[in-house]
């Protein structure tokens, strides 16, 4: 996944501070559709520029996956038992 600068990230400190507390998928996918939108504004519509947003989409979801859910896996393994 690409990584910014921390000094690149501060411009966006203060809005995800704000955020309000999301519950649902629905509400998650509300807000992470309104940032590709609002990416997309000052842009031209052109199929390269939309892959780009597809695939940032796709990076951050095999981000969560390689962080987050293969542990939550590797856990459920040792808790349960592995399968053959």
């Amino acid at each position: 996944m690409p990584y910014i600068k921390g000094e690149d990230r501060k411009k966006f400190e203060n809005m995800l501070e704000k955020c309000p507390k999301m519950t649902t998928k629905g509400e998650l996918e509300y807000v992470m559709y309104s940032l590709c939108m609002i990416y997309l504004r000052d842009k031209e519509l052109r199929y390269s520029t939309l892959h780009d947003v597809w695939g940032a989409c796709h990076h951050v979801g095999h981000e969560i996956s390689r962080r987050l859910l293969d542990k939550r896996e590797d856990k459920a393994i040792i808790e349960n038992g592995d399968i053959f």
